[in-house]
């Protein structure tokens, strides 16, 4: 079955059941359903066409799940745009995807304007919001025919273009059709959460990211998915007991805040069956802190854009086990994982190789970049980077990033592009960036730099320059002087020489 198709399936059969619920307003599948419907033939009388790119340029809100929808049953391709990026790389990825259409959200409308201008061709057209020219796309559903599409799709339709620098070191874009995307919904309900009808999801973070995969799951379930706009610790747990949330889906960054903020300690969690978590590692003493608070309710599962959700999970069960809690988790039931090392063999227990999975959730490949699929993609497998070693038992134990990536706050930032935003500062003549603890963001970006003769500059000078060039989560939180860079007797930057000392015994 394809994602679509899964559309119109709990359609029709939770019909007068909540689907959506955001602040006070309740939608019915139903009613989220006929919405979607407005939006796609809303956007088709405007031109729109099976496989054309749209951009979306929203934040949470009522609209989120049907505009995701209408998109899945008109055939378009969402191009997601992260409103934390600048507006610099907001251009590059429409300009790449080619995307002539920008659907925004009123809080957005400035960046909205500012890239219409910055991008020829493209149309801005809001949602509640008329000011970029391109209309008002509420206003024209209010009129549009609430029929499905009927737009005939197969399962090798891309439907998603989600750029992601988790791999490769550089913005790239991972493709996922109606075929995969339909299959990260049901390894979602295999492996990591098994809705009833009374379960409500309360999605805090994003739904372009890891929180958007629920919703089609609780979909299919008949349960309900309730969305905040944001994540603020204080009304966060209120909304758990407001909306008796049953399951809810947090990055570390977001648990750590909730008790360090103290809105954790006295929360009435009661209503609570499992909190999920990934995105980045785990602290061992915030996760062991809120197990004790709130009990064996947690799932880990350990995935990436490429391959969302689930290549491993650490169920409720494994975190029963202590020995455990520093795992990733065992493969899916749907996923070949195998670890492959440097010579190409498969590593025995114990010995570290890269992880590489095969799943029928394993994104098409990436978008236009036929040299870097042929790297990464051989015979259907998928190389993550990521090193780990597996136990005796098939636990698998994230080890190292071969691709050093940062993970701050559940967002991947590659040192190589904050390298290259600092190399570009006239004084700069040699930097390095790499990761250190934080007991908020998990880890923050650091960097070090060399000056050139005569050259100087203040940290915040620096931070600043890279600021106007990147999202603020890649932002060195600190930078740092040094007469010279460590590197091999080859010229490699040693980027342990200088992470290292910053974890003292190692991380986690």
């Amino acid at each position: 079955m394809i994602a679509a198709e899964m559309v119109r399936r709990g359609a029709e059969r939770y019909a007068a059941r909540t689907a959506v619920v955001f602040g006070d307003e309740r939608m019915s599948f139903s009613e989220v359903d006929d919405a979607a419907n407005r939006f796609a033939n809303a956007l088709m009388a405007r031109g729109l066409s099976k496989g054309d790119q749209v951009a979306l340029l929203v934040n949470n809100g009522p609209w989120s799940v049907s505009l995701d929808f209408a998109c899945l049953k008109a055939g378009f391709v969402r191009v997601p745009l992260n409103a934390r990026l600048s507006v610099l790389e907001h251009e590059r990825m429409l300009r790449e995807t080619e995307a002539r259409w920008l659907v925004y959200g009123s809080a957005l409308a400035e960046v909205a304007s500012s890239l219409c201008e910055r991008v020829p061709g493209l149309v801005g057209i809001g949602i509640g919001n008329a000011d970029v020219g391109g209309g008002d796309l509420l206003a024209d559903a209010a009129t549009a025919d609430d029929r499905d599409p009927g737009v005939e799709l197969s399962a090798d339709d891309p439907m998603l273009v989600l750029y992601t620098s988790g791999t490769t070191g550089t913005l790239k874009a991972a493709v996922h059709t109606q075929g995969s995307y339909a299959a990260i919904a049901t390894n979602i309900l295999a492996n990591l959460v098994s809705p009833q009808r009374d379960s409500v999801m309360l999605h805090a973070a994003s739904l372009i990211h890891a929180s958007g995969t629920f919703v089609l799951p609780y979909w299919l379930a008949g349960a309900t998915t309730a969305i905040l706009e944001r994540f603020e610790p204080t009304e966060f747990v209120a909304a758990i007991a407001r909306y008796r949330a049953t399951e809810v889906n947090l990055v570390p960054t977001m648990l750590a805040m909730l008790f360090a903020s103290g809105a954790a300690e006295h929360a009435d969690v009661s209503s609570l069956r499992t909190v999920i978590y990934g995105a980045s590692p785990m602290p061992r003493p915030v996760l062991e802190r809120a197990i004790d608070a709130w009990g064996p309710i947690f799932t880990q599962y350990y995935g990436q854009t490429e391959a969302p959700l689930c290549i491993t999970v650490l169920d409720r069960a494994d975190h029963l086990d202590a020995s455990l809690r520093g795992s990733c988790g065992f493969p899916s039931v749907d996923a070949e994982v195998r670890l492959v090392t440097e010579d190409g063999g498969l590593a025995g227990v114990g010995e570290i190789g890269e992880v590489q999975v095969r799943a029928p959730f394993v994104m098409a490949g990436y978008y236009r970049a036929d040299e870097l699929n042929a790297e990464m993609m051989t015979d259907g497998w998928l190389r993550t980077r990521d090193m780990a070693r597996r136990d005796e038992r098939g636990y698998l134990y994230l080890v190292d990033r071969r691709s050093d990536m940062i993970v701050t706050g559940g967002y991947n930032v590659y040192p190589r592009e904050v390298e290259d935003a600092l190399m570009e500062h006239p004084a700069v003549a040699e930097c390095a960036v790499v990761a250190a603890p934080d007991p908020t963001w998990v880890e923050a970006v650091v960097a070090f730099v060399v000056f050139k003769p005569d050259g100087a500059a203040s940290e915040e000078e620096l931070r600043a320059f890279v600021r106007d060039r990147l999202a603020g989560y890649k932002v060195p939180q600190r930078v740092t002087v040094l007469e010279q860079i460590p590197k091999s007797a080859v010229g490699k930057v040693l980027r342990r020489a200088l992470r290292d000392p910053l974890w003292g015994d190692g991380r986690g």
